[in-house]
């Protein structure tokens, strides 16, 4: 029998929302080990010594190459790709013909003509749909994550080094000078022997490289890492660390993708139905769109560029220059938060847990954001959160948000709606109650450094 479409699926159950708000789905896996010391101290060391974070598990890749695959990554990416020359990468982000957001994923070109999208497989998806219903002459090679590969060990090993001591011991490492590599400019390294291709990035916003090569040389690569890391401070930095690293360096891991319309049918009938995830938070509406947001209030509008014909690129256009929402990070309220995890310890039904060092319950996370009159749902919704976390180097709870320009300046007070009502039938989801934290509006990212030296 065949497997389900999401678009059988979404027939089946009424509407997308119900499909998604009940799914049994994960909300997103790290098959590596949680710890390797406590995830406190593995923050702390992308801040004070350095951190390795190993990212060979969790995404997938798709390869790409043809005569047609730069014509569809251009087709089908709000992104320029008028000096994109193999050594380069870019946070590529993906729009349905309306403008919405699909999608973004790490784009690289390794060599001439040679392409890697490396992310969450929704843009995977989405490119490689658009190849096929389009026609496109283009060869894809596809290797999925860790947790969903059907066997044998991913293609690339993928390391990253971060943090102030990172440039160091990369020098001792290589026993050469660290060049001077622009930010998402690759260069390459020779470590244990073996030719290391290497990214100028920062999961948390910190000074580091993300190291990748063949998988069989991982093992020689990583022994070279951690007997010279001996020297730096070097701590491993496991799943759920690793996790939080996009609430330092601002980066919104995932959006509700914008496939539900009349357009996507064609996607939607060729993507099965598990393929997406679930759905959680506060906001409950029977309306998908809803959930929909553009780069503008994601905070890409840096990467939209009109310099090429691509899918949206009118409705972007129009967008561009209407109101948005803006990302922000929500400080929340440590007295709520106390509350709320206190409420796990008395009578009566408890507050959703909140759970640390990521409280995502959901592929999808979104929550409603008020202003105005407390009290349960009231007040004026005036934007979403949509991923929330504990960063022990600020001793903060935070989330990462996207609010009305009105709500969007540092200091102004909101509140959060935690929990859902009514609560969905997802595995991660026990009976509860929602509650109203009080949170802060600051910048994103929120930490002070990142903001001025990330992309330095």
């Amino acid at each position: 029998m065949a497997a389900e479409s999401l678009e059988a699926a979404i027939r089946r159950v009424g509407s997308p929302v119900t499909l998604l708000r009940d799914a049994a789905a994960r909300p997103h896996t790290f098959p590596v080990a949680g710890e390797f010391t406590n995830w406190r101290s593995e923050q702390h060391a992308w801040r004070s010594t350095c951190a390795l974070l190993d990212q060979s598990h969790h995404m997938t890749d798709l390869f790409l190459s043809g005569p047609d695959a730069a014509r569809l990554l251009s087709d089908f990416g709000v992104n320029s790709f008028a000096n994109f020359t193999p050594g380069r990468a870019k946070q590529y982000v993906a729009c349905n013909a309306d403008g919405h957001f699909v999608g973004d994923a790490i784009l690289f070109q390794l060599d001439e003509g040679q392409f890697d999208v490396v992310g969450h497989p929704t843009v995977p998806n989405w490119l490689q749909y658009q190849a096929e219903a389009g026609g496109y002459d283009v060869t894809f090679d596809r290797d999925e994550n860790s947790a969903d590969r059907p066997f044998g060990p991913p293609r690339f090993y993928r390391y990253e080094l971060q943090g102030p001591n990172a440039p160091a011991l990369l020098e001792k490492l290589t026993g050469a000078p660290l060049p001077d590599v622009p930010f998402f400019h690759t260069t390459e390294f020779t470590v244990a022997g073996h030719r290391v291709r290497a990214l100028r990035h920062g999961m948390a916003g910190r000074p580091g490289f993300e190291l990748f090569g063949p998988w069989a040389e991982g093992e020689d690569v990583l022994a070279a890492i951690r007997e010279v890391g001996a020297g730096f401070g070097l701590v491993r930095a496991g799943a759920k660390a690793y996790s939080t690293a996009n609430l330092e360096s601002g980066w919104i891991p995932t959006a509700v993708p914008a496939v539900f319309g009349p357009d996507e049918q064609g996607y939607r009938e060729w993507l099965g139905a598990d393929a997406l995830g679930s759905l959680g938070g506060s906001l409950h509406t029977d309306d998908i769109t809803d959930y929909y947001l553009t780069p503008y209030d994601l905070g890409y509008g840096r990467n939209v560029r009109f310099d090429h014909d691509f899918h949206g690129r009118a409705a972007l256009q129009r967008h561009a220059g209407a109101d948005h929402r803006h990302k922000v990070t929500l400080v929340w309220n440590p007295d709520d938060v106390a509350d709320l995890v206190r409420s796990l310890a008395e009578p009566g039904t408890p507050a959703k847990y909140l759970d640390l060092p990521k409280a995502r319950y959901a592929f999808f996370h979104v929550d409603r954001v008020l202003a105005g009159d407390s009290g349960g749902a009231g007040g004026t919704d005036v934007g979403l959160s949509l991923d929330a976390g504990y960063i022990a180097n600020e001793q903060a709870f935070v989330s990462l948000a996207t609010v009305d320009a009105a709500a969007a300046e540092p200091g102004t007070e909101v509140r959060l709606l935690w929990g859902e009502e009514p609560n969905s039938a997802k595995p991660a989801v026990e009976p509860h109650r929602q509650r109203e934290i009080r949170a802060t509006v600051a910048p994103a990212p929120y930490v002070r450094a990142v903001r001025e030296t990330y992309r330095r």
